[in-house]
């Protein structure tokens, strides 16, 4: 197994265990209190968006442990994957410290370390995808 085999099976066990996170949603942000006064709807809409993401983020690290091989090969199809994924990432850094309130992290123990270390797992995912992304494409 080379290295960046290697570096795509430890970002699948990282995206399972961010899926697997999201279990815990609801008690840790205290949803049940802070949804209550939105209308069945949106309370309802929170949730599922919630899953699919985490089902997305499952999907793509499973795809990552068990078949990196798929992504590393050059074919347009893992090429056309890998720019989707880097784009996917991309955004979500962005959103991580540009949409995000810094009053919601900044000087708070636990959330500043969860904002730091989750904006440096968007970014280590972003660069990986695109390195593989501009690997396909110039071959």
């Amino acid at each position: 197994m080379d290295l960046l085999e290697l570096n795509f099976r430890l970002m699948g066990l990282t995206q399972i265990a961010l899926a697997l996170i999201h279990l815990g949603f609801e008690q840790r942000f205290d949803w049940k209190r802070d949804l209550a006064g939105i209308s069945l709807l949106n309370r309802q809409l929170m949730y599922v968006h919630t899953f699919f993401v985490a089902f997305a983020v499952f999907l793509m690290g499973c795809l990552n442990l068990f078949a990196p091989a798929a992504l590393l090969e050059p074919s347009s199809l893992s090429v056309w994957v890998a720019v989707g994924l880097a784009v996917f990432w991309a955004a979500r850094f962005y959103t991580q410290f540009l949409v995000f309130d810094r009053r919601l992290w900044l000087g708070r123990g636990f959330e500043t370390l969860a904002h730091v270390v989750f904006g440096f797992a968007w970014l280590w995912y972003t660069v990986s995808y695109a390195i593989v992304a501009a690997d396909g494409w110039t071959q």
